[in-house]
């Protein structure tokens, strides 16, 4: 049997009991090789926790966002009879379509 993976992180024991948890079934060699995903993971996570970011601005976007508003204007609209009219079936002043499939009209 290999030689269990070794990180100050993460261990083969933690990744197995949370495959456990998760209800996976993981071959030794499966265990391994996340446990050595996992672990590199985490010390490229440990080197950005490194970074002196204090005078560094928050940021969701790299680019500046503006959301573009109009005046909310009323408009004249279709005169509904108009409409109705073009329609291939009416029913009680509304577009009558076919019924959902499966269901009886």
């Amino acid at each position: 049997m290999p030689e269990p993976i070794t990180s100050p992180r993460i261990s083969t024991a933690d990744v197995a009991k949370v495959a456990r948890l998760a209800r996976l079934s993981l071959s030794d060699d499966e265990l391994d090789t996340a446990t050595g995903q996992l672990a590199a993971m985490l010390e490229h996570f440990a080197d950005i926790d490194e970074l002196e970011l204090d005078d560094v601005d928050p940021m969701t976007q790299p680019y500046p966002l503006q959301n573009v508003f109009r005046d909310d204007v009323a408009l004249p609209t279709l005169d509904r009879d108009e409409v109705l009219a073009a329609a291939p079936e009416v029913a009680e002043h509304r577009f009558k379509v076919p019924p959902i499939v499966g269901l009886e009209e």
